[in-house]
């Protein structure tokens, strides 16, 4: 029987219907008023274009005929809905999430997917802020299912089903994890399954046969792994479902065709690669949830063993998941709690960690927290182990639990995420606060979360400390003005550390930051050192360090821009002439700074003397007349 961790059969409800609206986003936090908005934060998270297009569509709300303020913009406890209208004929839809900590998450149904928010977003978002009398208050979905009895909320969800087929999958999921069956205490004697497996034989035959033959007419493309890793999803799918039996009916029918087929792929150079691995963990997963008999068990291990060796596969995840199972009695005593059991007798295998995962999938499927949390301890998966505690609503044992085992920015990240999803916004910013400072890979993203929850939260030094972080790890300009709005008498000092940390940087990746923010300070020489080696012939930065170095550096401008147009001049590139009249105009606006107009039309008559030829050219000189 699945222990609950001391909580009652309600507590275990109320946890699935948490992990249910996480799922599909939904949160109720019953009449939360919007935090403060700043034009600040507004401006921090879109870009420049944005947040100007953005403000042009606010203040047409002004019209009635093309009345933003008069679109559907609507507050549920913690969510803002509003309809946009936009290039297409069905209006964008805006949907905004915060909590007490600010913002959590901004989308928008048009396409833009660049830089921060869209101007949608930022118009709403403006909206809200200049006018929140607008905004209409409607129940949040927890109010509203509370007015519904049962033969309502039935009649609503087969209404929703109805014309939102999709959700259908949502609900079984719910279902399932609540009702799943007890795990079998003893093995059946002959393992079940029902499926009929003669579609997926055919399935798999199909696919490799097909991509053999784009393989004979020459393709480079790999026209298996996208389509068989389908078909394994198939077999995965049921095994989440508890059903491993016949996710391992479907996997034997997918790995044998697979062999059959296998010299002919050898063939064709041929490689198992991009497939051995994710049938492994296939494997691995509906062997541990599948029942069966002794003899069964020998017999797929033989199997296996054949097949790694016919397909130059490695199944040793699968085969170790075969060996053990659950009944292996070191996994035993660990999941009971024994601090002193070792699961591994020698070397720990490179694929421990993976098979443990799925091992703490099933438990958590199964609802046996208790045998989860001393499996993830003693695995020393820390992330999950974390997460699951936070997740059943164990604050204080998981922050206890932090401040001792919390070793990678990733384990903080998921944890902060975690509660404050669940309204734990002071306990996120805790593990933020330390979080930020150990290693990992997505330092970045985690210090400019930080940044905004901070600064919803009204801790400006924390926010400050966080956006230098992820300044330094990738400068950008908008964390540039992010790092002046919350650094107040501090900024002259803290400013030249930043601008050092520019010049120290290569500036692969970089350079537009660079420019962005040497150009906003002034600093043109070390604008022009960031574009002195950017040889492309139409770069846009090179022509705004030009632009704002001409009153400065009109001598660099003249050398740098007669150095990019004549090449393309002397060697007759006439798709690029327009590039090298555009580099000319700067040539231009540098000898006229300079005082030296009658240079300028002696460089340009010799210029006119040389190529006269070129009609296109001398067609588009006439743009330096201007």
């Amino acid at each position: 029987m699945p222990t609950y961790l001391g909580r009652g059969a309600g507590e275990k409800e109320k946890y699935h219907l948490n992990k249910l609206k996480r799922k599909l986003k939904i949160k109720d936090l019953g009449a939360m008023s919007i935090p403060g908005i700043s034009e600040a934060i507004i401006r921090h998270n879109s870009n420049a274009s944005s947040y100007s297009r953005g403000e042009e569509y606010y203040r047409r709300g002004a019209i009635p005929s093309v009345s933003f303020a008069n679109a559907d913009l609507k507050k549920r406890g913690n969510l803002i809905q509003a309809e946009v209208e936009g290039g297409e004929i069905t209006p964008y839809r805006v949907s905004i999430r915060f909590d007490a900590g600010g913002i959590t998450s901004a989308c928008c149904t048009c396409p833009y997917d660049y830089d921060g928010w869209c101007k949608h977003i930022v118009a709403t978002l403006l909206s809200c802020s200049r006018q929140s009398e607008i905004i209409e208050e409607r129940p949040t979905l927890e109010q509203l299912l509370n007015r519904l009895d049962i033969l309502q909320t039935q009649r609503l969800l087969q209404e929703l089903v109805e014309n939102r087929p999709e959700i259908i999958d949502d609900i079984d999921e719910f279902v399932s994890l609540i009702d799943l069956p007890k795990p079998q205490t003893k093995q059946s004697s002959t393992r079940q399954s029902k499926i009929d497996t003669s579609p997926f034989r055919s399935h798999v035959k199909r696919i490799l046969r097909d991509g053999l033959k784009e393989l004979e007419y020459g393709s480079e493309e790999d026209p298996f792994t996208d389509d068989l890793l389908a078909v394994i999803e198939k077999a995965r799918e049921l095994a989440e479902n508890g059903d491993g039996n016949n996710a391992i009916a479907i996997l034997e029918t997918i790995t044998e065709t697979y062999a059959q087929e296998w010299d002919e792929l050898l063939d064709y150079g041929g490689d198992s690669y991009s497939i051995a691995e994710p049938l492994d963990s296939a494997w691995t997963e509906a062997i541990l949830c599948a029942e069966m008999s002794t003899g069964e068990i020998v017999d797929l291990q033989l199997m296996l063993e054949s097949w790694q060796d016919e397909i130059s596969a490695d199944f040793s995840m699968s085969l170790e998941a075969l060996r053990q199972g659950w009944d292996y009695e070191p996994l035993q005593e660990i999941m009971q709690g024994d601090d002193s059991a070792e699961l591994w007798e020698n070397e720990r295998p490179s694929y421990a960690d993976d098979l443990a995962l799925i091992r703490l999938q099933i438990l958590e499927r199964q609802n046996r927290y208790t045998e989860y949390l001393n499996l993830a301890l003693a695995e020393e998966m820390t992330l999950q182990y974390l997460t699951q505690l936070a997740a059943l609503g164990r604050v204080e044992e998981a922050m206890s639990a932090a401040k001792i085992l919390m070793e990678k920015a990733e384990e903080g990240f998921a944890l902060a995420k975690i509660l404050r999803e669940d309204g734990y916004l002071v306990e996120a910013l805790e593990i933020c606060q330390a979080g930020i400072n150990l290693t990992g890979n997505c330092l970045y993203e985690f210090a400019t979360w930080t940044s905004d929850l901070a600064q919803g939260l009204e801790d400006n030094a924390t926010a400050l400390t966080a956006s230098i972080i992820a300044f330094k790890i990738r400068p950008s300009f908008r964390d540039y003005g992010k790092i002046q709005d919350y650094a107040g008498e501090t900024w002259l000092t803290l400013k030249q550390d930043l601008l050092q940390t520019l010049r120290d940087q290569p500036d692969w990746g970089i350079r537009e930051a660079q420019v962005d923010i040497f150009l906003h300070e002034g600093l043109i020489d070390d604008a022009i050192k960031t574009v002195e080696r950017d040889t492309y012939y139409t770069s846009e930065l090179v022509h705004r360090v030009m632009d704002a170095a001409v009153s400065h550096r009109p001598n660099w401008v003249i050398d740098n821009a007669r150095r990019r147009a004549e090449p393309i001049m002397e060697q007759g590139k006439a798709d690029r002439y327009d590039a090298a009249v555009s580099w000319l105009k700067k040539v231009k606006a540098a000898y006229i700074q300079l005082g030296q107009k009658a240079e300028w039309s002696a460089y340009r008559s010799k210029l006119e003397a040389a190529h006269g030829r070129k009609r296109k050219l001398m067609e588009l000189f006439k743009e330096l007349n201007t």
